[in-house]
């Protein structure tokens, strides 16, 4: 894992290796019953951790989720719900 030089500016690319996820309070969870697969959460994550699946529905890459909500606060059937993470 690389470090983060002395004043936190990192090269182009760095948030690749460095996993920011572990920042994380709450996470979010699907309730896949209520997704209408509107993309909305994947295209308002700020930090591009929603992955596209193969059937159409989406997933959080965790290592990457920094728990913001916004995916959660923006879905229009609520399919999203930020939960306590669990250490």
């Amino acid at each position: 894992m690389a470090t983060i030089p002395p004043g936190g500016v990192c090269a182009p690319g760095s948030t690749i290796v460095n996993k920011t996820g572990g920042w994380r309070t709450f996470k979010p969870v699907y309730d896949y019953d209520k997704c209408i697969k509107c993309k909305l959460c994947e295209l308002l994550c700020p930090d591009a951790s929603i992955d596209p699946r193969d059937d159409g529905f989406f997933e959080f890459n965790y290592d990457f989720c920094k728990g913001c909500g916004i995916c959660a606060n923006e879905c229009p059937k609520d399919a999203i719900e930020m939960v306590l993470e669990e250490k």
